[in-house]
């Protein structure tokens, strides 16, 4: 690929807690996680483990390069079967250059099965990278 054709350049994929940016575009990222672990205690614990929401922020950060104007960034989340979920597409628009796009996404969603999560990133029809979400499920038995 010619270095005037490269471009937009991945800078950063993850799962936080929270995300502070200033007014510059500096980010702050509070916590980042790549797995959970969902506890159930007692005698009456399920042998799967039940459905939870997953509340948390995902931040992907892209540098322009030789690319500029509008692009579509899509996310396509895949459970540890190999399901899909309804993917998420996200506008992005690049100044070329250093410049780029932090793009800061709520992540809401209700996780049914423990296992390891995968969550595609697109540009366009390019996949970009992929983020691996793992979720544990621990049954504890409280002994007497």
């Amino acid at each position: 690929m010619s270095e005037e054709l490269g471009g937009p350049y991945l800078a950063l994929a993850v799962f936080c807690e929270s995300v502070i940016e200033d007014k510059h575009g500096v980010l702050s990222l509070i916590r980042v996680i790549d797995r959970t672990i969902v506890t159930a205690t007692g005698s009456e614990a399920p042998e799967t483990m039940p459905a939870f929401p997953m509340n948390a922020t995902m931040v992907v950060a892209f540098k322009s390069g030789f690319a500029k104007g509008s692009h579509r960034v899509k996310i396509r989340p895949i459970n540890p079967d190999g399901k899909l979920f309804p993917e998420v597409m996200v506008p992005m628009h690049l100044e070329g250059d250093d410049r780029g796009q932090n793009l800061i996404l709520p992540f809401r969603m209700v996780l049914e099965q423990e296992g390891l999560y995968w969550f595609e990133i697109y540009v366009g029809e390019a996949l970009f990278t992929r983020m691996p979400f793992r979720v544990i499920y621990q049954r504890a038995s409280i002994q007497s």
